[in-house]
């Protein structure tokens, strides 16, 4: 029993991480309904930007809450801006040209920012920075709960509320909605679309940043090709949820990390990554709007 109950706790704390980076290609998908395969690079370049701030600052042995923020605030940075780079010079030039254009250009921008990483930062893997001491803190039914798994779900679910009251309590986040409901009806009530769309993809770069930080915590270890799996398992999560919908996301993530956990701890962990491609294919043929999204009828 103690032994389940950990393993909850462990599923819960990575789908938590699946989710920040799923509602990163959710948010893209719900505006421009492209699947922003750069996303999960993003997340690398976040985890390298955060790695070499430590480094430069000093701070990548000194533990503590300072330096947690320290490392979320230059990751948050670090993948806003390329996420913003990435929309003005690669997607935005495509913004009418047919979907497959953009999709084969997400992919070009993807496999450049892994070879420039490779050249930049070498393909050796780099220990990422403590930023926590990893102790006890409390006994839950014999398992004990330490200083990260708290700490995983402390960040997960403040950022999740800064997201939510954002998305709905701000006039950006209003016109966010407008613009994923129609674009051209939006920019005629005055809303700047260019503006929403390089804003979302800041917002949903920046949450790839919070997890490249929450994951370099969980495994210290980062390398140029560190978002490829991670960010297809958090895909598949976003399309599990019904991508475009971000509670959606939220429920995908956890349900994938706490599947992948059960996998491994009850079957066999060669079949961890298996697991992932296998809901997406089950998902796509019995329901592909996914679990929480709604088909649409598209008009020939």
């Amino acid at each position: 029993m103690n032994d389940f109950i950990q393993h909850i706790l462990n599923g819960l704390s990575l789908g938590s991480i699946y989710a920040l980076i799923a509602l990163g290609y959710t948010m893209v998908y719900g505006i421009l309904q492209l699947i922003n395969f750069a996303h999960s690079d993003v997340y690398m370049m976040g985890a390298f930007g955060s790695y070499y701030v430590a480094m430069y600052l000093g701070i990548d042995r000194q533990p503590g809450l300072s330096t947690l923020a320290i490392l979320l605030g230059s990751a948050m940075l670090v993948c806003a801006l390329i996420g913003l780079t990435i929309e003005r010079l690669a997607y935005r030039p495509l913004r009418n040209a047919p979907k497959l254009n953009i999709l084969i250009t997400a992919i070009g921008v993807s496999l450049f920012l892994q070879y420039f990483a490779q050249a930049v930062f070498g393909a050796d893997p780099k220990v990422f920075p403590q930023v926590l001491h990893n102790e006890t803190l409390f006994n839950i039914a014999a398992v004990e709960v330490k200083t990260l798994d708290v700490a995983v779900f402390a960040v997960t679910i403040i950022t999740m509320v800064v997201l939510n009251f954002v998305i709905y309590r701000t006039k950006m986040g209003q016109a966010m909605r407008a613009v994923a409901q129609n674009m051209r009806v939006a920019a005629l009530m005055g809303v700047n679309p260019n503006r929403v769309i390089s804003i979302t993809f800041m917002v949903g770069s920046a949450l790839a940043g919070v997890g490249s930080v929450l994951v370099g915590m969980k495994y210290p270890k980062i390398d140029p090709l560190m978002g490829t799996m991670i960010g297809l398992k958090a895909f598949v999560a976003a399309v599990l949820g019904g991508i475009g919908n971000l509670p959606g996301a939220v429920l995908g993530g956890l349900l994938m990390g706490f599947s992948e956990e059960m996998v491994v701890a009850y079957w066999s962990s060669t079949y961890r990554d298996a697991l992932a491609f296998g809901i997406l294919i089950v998902i796509l043929i019995f329901k592909p709007a996914g679990l929480m999204g709604r088909s649409t009828t598209e008009k020939v």
